[in-house]
Parts: C-alpha cells; structure tokens; sequence
C-alpha cells in the first residue's frame, strides 16, 4: 500500500454526525467559534450562501473562469493513521502557493501537538487516476496569534503544479476593499459527501478587529486574553453565512482572482451545532497581509 495514492473515504466524521442530528436546538448567545473539524470540538466553515441576485447576475460572467483557474490548487487537510477508521481525518481546507510545495492553511486546522501523520488531498482532476489522492506534508511553520499555518510537501512526487496568488500589500493599505465580490472555495461536510471541492460567493461587509465582547468571563478563552492583550487583529468580515469543513480556505477577490483572505471562523447565536441549524449570516476570514510574513521567513 502506497499512503499517497490512497483515495479519501467519504464517511463523515464522528463530529459531523452529532451536529448534523443537533440541528434544531439554537441557543440564544452571539459568539465567534473558530472553524475546523477535530480542533477542539470546534467546527468548521463549509461555504457560504448566495447574496442578491443583482451582485449574482453582475459576477456570472467572472466566477466560472475564477473556478476553473483555481480549483486544482485548493486542498483538504488532515491526518492518516493506518489503524483509524477512516484512515484520513479530514480537519479544513487549504491551498497551494508559491513554487506548488507549500500550503496555507489555518493554525486551528492542525494538531497540536501534531501526533499522526499530516495529510492533503490533490483534487481528482488533477490525478492521471481520476481519483483525490493523498501527499505527505509536515507543518513548517504556525502563526497561532493570527490563526495561521504553512504546510510543505514531505515526499518526492513533485510540486502541485496549480497554485493560487496572494494580493499584493502596499503598507497599511487594505488589499480589498469593502463591498468587494469575494468567492470562497473549499469542501463542504468534510469529506462527507466525497472529496468535492464547492465555492460560494458573497462580499466584504466590514474591514473589523478580532476582540468582540464577551457575554462572561467563562467566554474568555486563554487565546483571546493573549489577543487582547497583544492588539486586536484585523480580520475581514464576510455577508455570508460559512459553516463547517471551508477552515483554512482561500478567499478570493472575483475582480483580480487573487487570495485576500483566508477563512478562520464565524459569529455563533448558541451552540456550535446552531451553525448548522440558525446560522448567524457573518463569518471571518484572516487578511492575507498576516500570510506574507510567514512565507517570508
């Protein structure tokens, strides 16, 4: 047996099956749950929901070719054991960049500590086999402050040959602007449903900074006190509603086609199951001027 070329079981997640028969109880608290199966309980973000119909009628001509320009570069993320059931265990999205060797993901996607091996899938179109394969990778560096992670390749198979482009920062200056049509790409339910990437599209509602109140101090987790305590971060928040499996995937500008953002969590009214059951219509993506950084090292 050959790991890489394994393909993905389809099985849902434990996680995903408790949720999924939650749906229905809605709690009553707004709050911010990051998004990803198996981090900490945590779920992750699956897509987004459409906007109106006149922003749906003004991208038809745009988000087609963004899809096919971008779809082989956008990878699920997990873990492999040979022991588990299903051997893959899927966590969140991400994708490839630069030179096809290194992944962006998100920090809360990845174990920690990383105690089974790191896992992503290559889209089945890009496979002489027709079918998701598995590449080794190992964490090359975490940004766990902003929620971020680059992943490299650990076997000798090559570079991913499509990769998508950051946007380009100038200072301070915002790489998006608000009201921007974005699309966000990446596996709806895991790997549920089979290893189907999806995007969904919406806009940029506000350019916002990460600390939001929180309804007691049993809310207060030890990385948002250190978040507080280190300066708010900037985060992009989006007018559509993401849900489980989409953690660690590409936000892209439609306009220039190029990564912005990189989708991290949503604004919860109760439970995390409530994600699924009475969505709260906001989610968060990190902007991509925190990415550069750690490519740059």
């Amino acid at each position: 047996m050959t790991r890489s070329t394994d393909p993905i079981p389809s099985t849902m997640p434990p996680d995903a099956a408790d949720a999924v028969a939650a749906i229905g109880r809605v709690g009553a608290v707004a709050r911010r749950q990051l998004l990803a199966w198996g981090a900490g309980g945590a779920l992750g973000a699956w897509g987004l929901a459409g906007t109106g119909t006149a922003r749906a009628q003004e991208m038809s001509n745009t988000l087609p070719d963004l899809i096919d320009r971008s779809r082989q570069a956008v990878v699920a993320v997990g873990t492999f054991a040979a022991t588990d059931n299903p051997r893959f265990g899927f966590r969140g999205t991400g994708f490839a960049v630069g030179d096809g060797r290194r992944i962006v993901t998100c920090a809360h996607v990845v174990p920690n500590p990383v105690e089974k091996d790191l896992m992503i899938t290559v889209p089945a179109a890009g496979n002489a086999s027709g079918q998701p394969q598995l590449r080794a990778v190992k964490l090359l560096r975490r940004d766990a402050a902003r929620d971020l992670a680059i992943l490299e390749l650990a076997d000798d198979k090559g570079a991913l040959v499509d990769v998508l482009s950051l946007a380009e920062v100038d200072g301070d200056r915002p790489v998006v602007r608000e009201g921007a049509a974005v699309a966000l790409m990446g596996y709806p339910i895991g790997t549920a449903l089979g290893v189907t990437m999806a995007t969904h599209r919406g806009s940029i509602a506000a350019i916002t900074r990460a600390a939001l109140p929180a309804p007691s101090s049993n809310a207060l987790s030890e990385r948002a006190v250190r978040q507080l305590r280190e300066g708010a971060l900037e985060f992009l928040q989006l007018d559509a509603t993401a849900y489980p499996g989409n953690s660690g995937g590409p936000l892209l500008d439609i306009r220039t086609g190029k990564v912005v953002g990189v989708v991290n969590m949503v604004a919860l009214k109760g439970t995390r199951e409530s994600a699924l059951s009475a969505p709260s219509g906001i989610s968060y993506a990190v902007p991509v001027k925190y990415v550069w950084p750690l490519l740059d090292k």
